[in-house]
Parts: structure tokens; C-alpha cells; sequence
């Protein structure tokens, strides 16, 4: 069970419009590194998680995402709040705008729609925390992209604290790898593990 504060986890109040920088934004709300890939992937492997403490951890990061998908629309709504038609056809935000108008729809920054294959829940904890390590850099990638492109401040400040709560999750999924190998054993396995194959006698 969810306990929803009506608040974002960090203010985003942006005064300037810009079609075009949310154009890029938008990949963090549904691109293949974006929030909504990350909270569906932890929530999602959290329940064939072995260990308690890693299960636990798997649900409020993930819990966490959904707060920063949150924040990322609002972002993309403020950016994209109150445009002319001039301003969409010069921004070349039309061809969204003709399928969304202005509302905020899951989607890379190139158009691509979001598509759960862009995530993996393998039911195998080593497998797992790996991926979710790589997801975190890749998503602390794409915010190093998407301030290389900013030059408002308004955009600028909630996006650095997203980036930076990548790097925490990047470390605490390190922690619950190094929890989940210490109790190595049938329920976990470690690159691979033979007692699972089903010929015991097969030399490869």
C-alpha cells in the first residue's frame, strides 16, 4: 500500500516555456532509461527477491521512481504550458502535438513509445541488481545529456537532483549486491550454478 503526499519530492516551477527542450526531457518520463522503466522494473522484481532487506530496498527505490516520473511531467507540462500554434510549428513539437496536444504521453526523445521490453525482471537477484546498476548509470547518463542541452536554472535545479538520486539508488543497489552475495546459496545464482542443470553428467 501506497501513501500518496500531494508534493513533488523536489519544486519544479519553470516561468519559460520550451517546446523543444521538452522534447528532449521526455525521454526520462518514458525513454528506455526513464523513470517509468525504472519504478515498473524494481516493483516488478522486488517479488521474487529472496531476501527481505533486498526486496524492501527493490520497493522504495522503486517507489521513489514513480515520485521522480512525477517530477519529470511536470517538467514536460510546464515547458510545454500555454503554447502558441507558432511556437509548437517553430519548436517542430507539432507532429506530438498532433497526436497528444499538450499532454504529457510516455515516449523517448526520438518519438519511440514506451515498451515494457525495455526492461528485464529475470527472477534471478544477481541478474537483477546488475541490471539495475547499468540503469542507473544510464539514466545518470541521459541527465548529464539533457543539462548539457539546459541553460535555464528553473530546469536545471530539478534535473541535477534527479541525477543525483541516480547515483544514490547506483549505490544502494551496490549495497544490496554485496548483501545478496554474502548469503550465496540455491536461491541465488552466481554466474551459474550446476546443481540446477537437469543432466548432472553432461561435460558441456
Amino acid at each position: 500500500m501506497w501513501s500518496y503526499e500531494r508534493r513533488l519530492e523536489f519544486p519544479v516551477n519553470i516561468k519559460q516555456p520550451n517546446a523543444k527542450l521538452a522534447q528532449a526531457i521526455i525521454s526520462q518520463f518514458g525513454g528506455p532509461d526513464g523513470e517509468l522503466a525504472a519504478s515498473m522494473r524494481y516493483l516488478s522484481q522486488k517479488f521474487a527477491t529472496p531476501y527481505k532487506e533486498v526486496a524492501g530496498l527493490l520497493n522504495d527505490i522503486g517507489t521513489e521512481e514513480l515520485a521522480h516520473l512525477e517530477m519529470v511531467g511536470a517538467i514536460v507540462s510546464q515547458l510545454t504550458r500555454n503554447l502558441s500554434m507558432e511556437e509548437i510549428e517553430a519548436s517542430g513539437f507539432d507532429k506530438y502535438y498532433v497526436d497528444h496536444t499538450l499532454g504529457v504521453w510516455p515516449q523517448a526523445a526520438g518519438g519511440i513509445p514506451f515498451n515494457a521490453c525495455e526492461f528485464q525482471v529475470k527472477g534471478d537477484i544477481i541478474t537483477d541488481l546488475m541490471e539495475d546498476m547499468a540503469a542507473e548509470q544510464k539514466a545518470r547518463s541521459t541527465y548529464d545529456n539533457i543539462l548539457r542541452l539546459v541553460d535555464d536554472p528553473d530546469v536545471c535545479a530539478p534535473i541535477r537532483f534527479l541525477r543525483e538520486r541516480e547515483v544514490v539508488h547506483f549505490q544502494r543497489f551496490g549495497e544490496a549486491l554485496r548483501i545478496t552475495q554474502d548469503k550465496l546459496n540455491s536461491k541465488n545464482f552466481y554466474a551459474f550454478n550446476p546443481g540446477f542443470d537437469k543432466c548432472e553428467n553432461c561435460n558441456g
